[in-house]
């Protein structure tokens, strides 16, 4: 990776870990307010006008990473790149400030809501780190081959993979609606379900490693 590629990304990955510090600041406020006693499933239902607060929060950090990629990078790879990279770095320190902040969670299996887009995400811990942490080596490995070769190429069977991992992924986190929709204590979360899904995005994010260019 070039010195002003590797510059981008340091400083990509300081504005994130900001804004996940800014994010988990919020969380501190929200949970002051309405979980005094503890942070656990069931939850205590928040307002209609607070959710929809929250969600126009949740599209505004959306924006705001992406607009961080489109600044950072030069060409639609690269963007995305950044984009992945501004996004796993803010979601993983999100939690590590959580964790500084409020000494929670206590394990990385404690539930959380992880979206509310457009119903409410939830999951144990661990499995969104997980993905943001496969998401960062996505968006290295795109910006070192564009950095290299400024030719980039995602199969449409790679496409097909992802998009399919993507849903499975997904429906781990949204498929409880019992307590997505109405509160109640999660069932177990599908756990090999997750495991399939990560290994499609594994498998496709090999094949992006090895097709990366040789540096000259």
């Amino acid at each position: 990776m070039s010195t002003k590629v590797f510059t981008r990304v340091v400083w990509v990955g300081i504005v994130a870990v900001a804004f996940g510090l800014v994010e988990a600041v919020v969380v501190v406020y929200l949970r002051e307010i309405y979980y005094p006693h503890g942070f656990a499933f069931p939850l205590a239902s928040l307002s209609l006008n607070h959710i929809s607060v929250e969600i126009s929060r949740e599209a505004a950090t959306i924006v705001i990473l992406a607009g961080l990629g489109i600044l950072a990078g030069s060409s639609r790879w690269q963007r995305f790149g950044f984009f992945l990279v501004s996004f796993a770095v803010w979601d993983v320190f999100y939690y590590i400030w959580l964790k500084v902040l409020l000494d929670w969670p206590a394990s990385i299996l404690d539930w959380d809501v992880l979206f509310l887009i457009p119903i409410p995400w939830i999951g144990p811990v661990l499995a969104p780190v997980i993905i943001s942490i496969a998401l960062l080596g996505a968006g290295l490995a795109i910006l070192v081959h564009e950095d290299r070769s400024q030719a980039f190429v995602f199969g449409r069977s790679e496409a097909m993979v992802t998009l399919i991992a993507t849903c499975v992924l997904l429906y781990t986190f949204v498929s409880d609606l019992q307590a997505t929709l109405h509160g109640d204590v999660p069932q177990p979360y599908k756990y090999l379900l997750f495991i399939a899904g990560m290994a499609g995005y594994g498998t496709v994010l090999a094949r992006m490693v090895m097709r990366i260019p040789r540096s000259s």
